[in-house]
């Protein structure tokens, strides 16, 4: 059977109340109604209705694709996290969105490639159907490289909200506060999307003073300032940030969206005060009185910055034939000005102290202003790509998937700094870049070729890239997904890359910056020392391959508290050669290894200054082994009242309940618990609606716009959302009805009640154990359906029959919920889905509000009321870490002491759980990081550092009062406004450095480490 694009939910919904009669029936051991009489076998192009739910699996939105997702979320599950937007949904989610290269996710919005991020980043969780988190192998799908995860977006097809937000947050300890506030606009219809997103953050100073740290030069002289109070540990920061994103269908089959957004931040930080060692005339001894002496609080040195980023993008989907084409632009212009305090010159003072004429205790001259250093910026970006796919050959395993993408990518920056003579430097790059993708289906239960083994899967991929400045890079990956049942999966990939030395590696200017701290490993002290950066023209291209293996177990559903349980287990090795780095950690190793970089004073034996520019290492080796833990379901009793005020997100509900006969009001009246809600009197003209049909569902009408008269037969409230603020009818949302309406075919009419009954006896009532089914009960299933329920033995497979359960009682097909019955539990009352108004239980999401009209916020927790639980854990275990400096140098192993950048812990542990309730919710964040050493040297004074283990525990409480209908009554204020407060590092856990003899160093002091500690947020947010 060649496969298809998934049917529409209304198709779904016919197919299976086709097949109640049967089911209804068996349960009460009555006869079975005749089956119809059996069509002529359909063409393999041709999609017959017992075929329907076989294919349907993959929904609007999803990705197609071989690899099973690591992770699912749904709407309650979603609700759970209590996120206020999607960017910190993804914040939330941590490893499970993060690849093996450490960096963002792809973002795919309805399985699509978009331009950038940006498109939705300030989207309210709400707005989302579903979340799919699938491994770095389907990245290279949609163009991407092969170490990101993916993360898909399915958004609602009709939504609307206007959300204001303001969040405050401190320390426990005090000393600085953080404010925001954002404003966002949202409009989902259909293939439309409309956003604007404002937001404002502040964030005041926080001092070494203020947090005690101990400083390496303190003042002796009484009067002179403490420079701890103006050393920020936090600088004081503010910024601003607008964004706009519109999309919409140009033509049938195409659609373009276009994204701007404008940001300012500015950034003050405080770097210290001037300091002079003055030493006074000789006495008749010959020696020299000397004096530290610190100065310059009325002009303390700092850092000013401020950045501005313009950004655009743009998307643009189509098709010709049976391939799919994407196209993305992104382009970025950040503006950097940087007002660098400049030391002053003390010359002065050292001579005057020489020549006695100055008291080394006395008050100091006013010295000239130094002035400051000034460092500007431009950095252009222009990423462009298009992706062509399709599926042209269809083999004995199914159809071959084949990806082409080419792109270009441009990168311009320029810069200027007085404190490099004021040069101006130019740095471009362009990136002309190609590649193919393959996946080939060996064999597929589905297609019953080589069933037995399974699904086996290959996919291949190759690239190239052209770099202006750099030559010519390749790269290359290989892999299988081999499913051998439908709960268990295994994966192998092998990528071959190249890869360049970023711009700022090679070309950045070099900039001394004094007064940095350095920890110097080798004489066990802090000093304060001149840090030389910028960038190392001889850098090489790095060469990596990487093995990939995974197993992902989907476990049976042994308990009806769990709906969701994964099992995850990660190797990877990695192996990098001429691997470009920023300089490593200051060991004694390290100094040896790159002569020159460190100078000491030839007297003191100090550091007096570092060049940190980039380094080449001539080898990396790693090896780690990850596993994860993914389990979600629901819990607690059923609440009636929330679960009649769950509305369908199908605005077509109102289409479906006229197609069969019926047509409840806006408002449905209330019904008995466990019973519908009466039908009410409606416009809907079964005789006018067939006409309908007939007129406009030919191919010569597929383009024709109907006047509202030609609609009359429509009931008034689905009118009403068709029309234009001028009467005539809107093309658009025409033509998603007009799919609707012609999909059917004349086929069977949906029936609820039958689909609820089959509901009861395949699932069950809400909060019981769903029943077992006989073979007798699925005999009226189509045969198709029936033969993909089978075993080799031709008995009902009971892990194929759980996952049609599955799936038949997590699906929302065909449900009519109206907010008017509250007591119709599962939302069996009147559809009231087209009124727009907010559901007075709050426990799922809001009515679509038709086209144009809001749908609106929702609350969270089960289908039935229910709450709703999560629970994420990885752990990752590294095996091997090291580091060649150079042929025949050292070796560095990272687990065994050496160093390159802090210690490298062994383990490492990630949890994130939640709960939510009847409109409350709670989420833990707990982090673990084992311990780690670096070595010192067998030089006298040399000292080991020792990083003990930690944790640090996050706790986030949110209140959704839509969902409490009794508070929201007394004050209507409350509707959709949600309270969250959070507390960041519960514990006010910080890792402990310590030298060999427990010492800890001035370098890591703990408030240098972290600053903030435990802190807090109060965040308020309200959904109109």
């Amino acid at each position: 059977m060649r496969n298809r694009p998934c049917a529409s939910l209304l198709a779904l919904s016919v197919a299976l109340s086709f097949a109640l009669p049967v089911l209804a029936s068996a349960q009460d051991a009555a006869p079975a109604p005749t089956p119809a009489p059996a069509a002529a076998p359909a063409p393999a192009d041709e999609i017959t209705d017992d075929e329907i739910f076989v294919i349907a699996q993959t929904l609007r939105g999803q990705v197609e694709t071989p690899v099973p997702p690591v992770l699912e979320l749904n709407e309650a599950d979603i609700a759970a996290y209590g996120s206020g937007s999607i960017s910190d949904l993804i914040t939330a989610l941590g490893s499970n969105v993060t690849g093996s290269g450490g960096g963002f996710p792809v973002i795919l919005v309805n399985g699509v490639r978009i331009s950038s991020f940006r498109e939705l980043r300030s989207y309210p969780p709400e707005a989302i159907d579903k979340v799919e988190v699938f491994p770095e192998e389907v990245a290279q799908r949609y163009g991407y490289s092969p170490n990101q995860r993916v993360v898909n977006f399915v958004l609602k097809r009709n939504y609307s909200s206007r959300e204001v937000e303001a969040q405050y947050g401190q320390p426990w300890d005090g000393g600085y506060s953080t404010q925001e506030a954002q404003g966002t606009y949202l409009q989902l219809v259909g293939e439309s999307r409309i956003n604007f997103n404002l937001d404002w953050n502040n964030s005041s100073v926080l001092t070494e003073a203020e947090r005690g740290v101990i400083q390496s030069i303190v003042p002796v002289v009484p009067g002179d300032p403490d420079p701890a109070e103006y050393r920020s540990l936090v600088s004081d920061s503010a910024g601003i940030q607008a964004t706009g994103n519109f999309a919409t269908r140009i033509a049938p089959g195409t659609s373009l969206s276009l994204n701007a957004a404008f940001e300012r931040s500015d950034s003050l930080s405080y770097q210290g005060l001037n300091s002079v060692v003055l030493q006074g005339p000789e006495d008749e001894e010959g020696e020299r009185d000397s004096r530290l002496r610190i100065f310059g609080a009325d002009d303390p040195l700092t850092v000013d910055r401020r950045t501005t980023t313009y950004s655009f993008g743009s998307t643009l989907n189509t098709g010709i034939g049976d391939w799919q084409i994407n196209g993305t632009l992104d382009a970025n212009r950040a503006d950097t000005r940087s007002l660098i305090g400049r030391r002053a010159d003390t010359s002065s003072l050292v001579a005057a102290a020489a020549a006695g004429t100055l008291d080394l205790d006395g008050p100091l001259p006013e010295l000239p202003d130094p002035g400051y250093d000034r460092a500007n910026t431009r950095s252009d970006t222009a990423n462009t790509k298009i992706t062509v796919n399709g599926r042209p050959v269809l083999l004995p395993g199914g159809e071959v998937s084949l990806t082409f993408d080419g792109g270009f990518d441009y990168t311009n920056i320029k810069s200027r700094d007085t404190r490099n003579a004021n040069l101006e430097t130019s740095l471009k790059r362009g990136n002309a870049n190609a590649g193919v993708n393959v996946g080939i289906p060996i064999t597929s239960r589905r297609e019953d070729f080589g069933a037995a083994i399974g699904d086996f899967n290959l996919n291949l991929s190759g690239g190239v890239d052209h770099l202006s400045d750099f030559g010519t890079l390749t790269d290359w990956s290989a892999g299988f997904n081999w499913r051998p049942t439908e709960r268990l999966n295994f994966r192998v990939n092998r990528v071959v890359r190249d890869q360049a030395p970023s711009l700022s590696q090679l070309g950045n200017p070099e900039i001394a910056t004094v007064n940095v701290p350095i920890y110097d490993l080798t004489r066990g002290e802090t000093v304060l020392a001149t840090v030389i950066s910028g960038g190392n023209a001889s850098l090489p291209a790095q060469s990596q391959q990487e093995w990939r293996i995974g197993v992902d177990w989907e476990l049976p559903e042994f308990t009806s508290a769990i709906q969701q349980a994964r099992i995850r287990v990660e190797f990877n090795k990695s192996h990098a050669e001429d691997v470009a780095s920023n300089f490593p950690v200051l060991t004694p190793t390290i100094e040896a290894a790159f002569p020159g970089r460190v100078v000491r004073d030839p007297v003191t034996g100090s550091i007096t200054q570092v060049d940190q520019r980039p380094v080449t290492f001539a080898r990396q080796d790693s090896q780690r082994l990850q596993f994860g833990l993914n389990f979600t379901g629901p819990f607690g009793k059923a609440r009636p009242e929330a679960a009649a005020a769950q509305q369908s997100n199908n605005p077509f509900s109102l289409m479906r309940q006229a197609v069969q006969g019926g047509n409840a009001p806006a408002n449905g009246g209330q019904g008995p618990a466990g019973g519908p809600g009466p039908q009410g009197g409606g416009q809907f003209n079964p005789q006018a609606f067939e006409q309908i049909r007939m007129r406009f569902c030919t191919p010569e009408t597929a383009n024709t716009v109907p006047t509202a008269a030609d609609l009359a037969g429509l009931p008034e409230q689905l009118l009403e959302r068709l029309r234009n603020p001028d009467g005539t009818i809107n093309a658009e949302r025409w033509a998603e009805v007009r799919t609707n309406i012609c999909s059917n075919n004349g086929g069977p009419q949906f029936d609820p009640e039958r689909l609820a009954a089959m509901r009861e006896t395949m699932c069950g009532k809400p909060g019981e154990t769903p029943p077992a089914i006989t073979e007798a009960q699925l005999a009226g299933l189509p045969p198709q359906m029936l033969e993909r329920l089978k075993g080799p033995d031709g008995k009902i497979d009971p892990e194929r029959m759980a996952q049609l359960r599955t799936r038949f009682c997590s699906a929302d097909f065909g449900r009519q919920r109206g907010p008017g019955g509250p007591g119709g539990p599962g939302g069996e009352g009147g559809p009231g889905g087209f009124a727009g108004g907010p559901p007075p239980g709050g426990g799922g999401p809001r009515g679509p509000g038709g086209f144009g009209g809001p749908g609106g916020p929702g609350g969270g927790g089960s289908q039935d009321g229910r709450g709703r639980w999560f629970l994420n854990f990885n752990y990752s275990y590294q095996i091997k870490s090291e580091i060649l400096i150079a042929e025949g140098g050292p070796l560095l192993d990272l687990l065994g002491g050496d160093a390159v950048a802090g210690g490298q812990p062994r383990h490492s542990v990630q949890f994130n759980g939640g709960l939510f309730y009847a409109g409350f919710g709670a989420n833990v964040n707990a982090r673990y990081t084992g311990s780690s050493r670096i070595n010192g040297s067998a030089m006298p004074g040399s000292e080991d550092l020792f990083f003990a283990e930690y944790a640090t525990v996050n706790l986030r409480l949110f209140a959704d009062l839509n969902q409490r209908t009794e508070l929201t009554e007394k004050v209507p204020l409350f509707k959709n406004t949600r309270i969250t407060f959070s507390v960041d590092n519960l514990f006010d856990a910080r890792q402990r450095i310590t030298d060999s003899s427990g010492t800890v160093p001035l370098r890591y002091q703990p408030y240098l480490v972290d600053p903030i500690g435990r802190s807090f947020s109060l965040q308020l947010r309200k959904l109109f």
